[in-house]
């Protein structure tokens, strides 16, 4: 039923979690995962106050560090029997979640309720509550 999945991830606690839903998800048929981090491009716009900041270099390194996150759960979906790669994106995130499940014809994502950048007091994510309201395929959302 779920053959391949888009698990999209910002290295967060509740992101991190969910990698345990994808694994136990292999039990129902689950074959694929499509690991996708999208650095959001809005954080590095260029403000004349930091216009001494070298986002380039800002923009590799954090490129660097996903690489190297999206490697490591890559090889604990392996560890299970799963076949995973990955992706990493620079753009706004809810946009490249709904583009890349649609690219890559995913039947399932799995997405974590809060990331990195959202208050604890906040209900939903901002991201994970626009990838539900658009996606046009179902979405498991996991709790903190």
């Amino acid at each position: 039923m779920f053959d391949r999945i888009l698990y999209p991830t910002d290295f967060s606690d509740v992101s991190m979690k969910a990698v345990n839903y994808v694994k136990q998800l292999k039990k129902a048929g689950t074959k694929e995962v499509v690991v996708l981090h999208v650095i959001d491009e809005r954080t590095l716009v260029v403000p004349d106050v930091f216009s001494g900041v070298d986002f380039m270099a800002l923009e590799n390194e954090l490129r660097r560090i996903a690489d190297e996150q999206c490697n490591k759960i890559v090889e604990q979906f392996q560890e299970v029997g799963l076949s995973a790669k990955f992706m990493v994106k620079k753009g706004i995130p809810f946009l490249d979640i709904l583009k890349t499940a649609q690219e890559e014809d995913v039947s399932l994502i799995v997405i974590g309720s809060h990331g990195k950048s959202n208050l604890e007091e906040m209900l939903l994510g901002s991201v994970s509550e626009k990838v539900i309201r658009k996606a046009v395929r179902p979405v498991l959302v996991v709790k903190r």
